[in-house]
């Protein structure tokens, strides 16, 4: 957890210096979402990018057990239920944002078979292809779902229950809380949500919403500079 508060006080130590401007509570937590999405999408750009990387070089096996880290907590289980009439399982969660893995539970009821078994997803061309030999086709023990939009088909069909899937939920949203007294806003913990992300990133936010809040108040000056220190941040945190 990042304290929203130290950040909002960075914020505005940044952008008050040579009078460059004043960020309202409502202007910095609409940046401090966008900001805190940003650096959360960039999360899976980067583990995409070193997941390809070949070898098992120490330099990107630390940067993967850093990632692994900062999205950790973003991590949930979840039972899916299955919709009867469309034969599809809904992925449906308020704050979904990555499908993960797909696993049945299987009884002992179910053909004899003991223990979770991982649901392979393939393609519809890819399922068809099994499913045209007895060798390959989908089975309690080997079975394959395919994915249309935010629903999932798995076969065999006659699965219907004791499905679970692994997510990665959204992070929750940012909100510096205030009061107002003789109309000066002061904060107020009791009403306000912290950022999600992971403690290494609180430069990174600060560098950010400063220069999203200087596009908004039209300093190219603190844009830049916020620009220049954030490119720094994140270079130094990948060597």
């Amino acid at each position: 957890m990042i304290s929203v508060d130290t950040v909002y006080q960075r914020v505005l130590a940044i952008a008050n210096k040579e009078q460059r401007g004043y960020i309202t509570p409502q202007e910095f937590n609409l940046f401090a979402n966008q900001a805190q999405m940003e650096i959360f999408d960039q999360y899976f750009y980067d583990i995409n990018q070193f997941g390809r990387v070949p070898g098992n070089s120490t330099e990107y096996s630390d940067m993967m057990q850093l990632l692994s880290d900062k999205t950790s907590i973003f991590k949930k289980n979840q039972n899916l239920t299955k919709n009867n009439v469309t034969d599809t399982f809904p992925i449906s969660f308020s704050d979904y944002y990555s499908l993960g893995t797909v696993k049945l539970k299987r009884t002992q009821n179910q053909h004899g078979a003991v223990g979770a078994v991982e649901i392979e997803k393939v393609d519809e061309n890819e399922f068809l292809y099994r499913e045209a030999s007895p060798l390959t086709a989908p089975s309690f023990a080997r079975p394959v779902y395919v994915r249309t939009g935010n629903e999932i088909k798995i076969y065999p069909l006659s699965i219907g229950t004791n499905v679970e899937c692994s997510y990665i939920r959204k992070p929750s949203s940012v909100n510096w809380g205030y009061v107002v007294v003789m109309g000066k806003a002061l904060y107020d913990d009791s009403s306000a949500t912290n950022f999600e992300l992971h403690k290494s990133e609180e430069n990174n936010l600060v560098y950010k919403i400063t220069s999203l809040a200087g596009l908004s108040i039209k300093e190219p000056g603190l844009y830049q500079a916020a620009e220049s220190e954030e490119a720094k941040s994140i270079q130094q945190e990948k060597q």
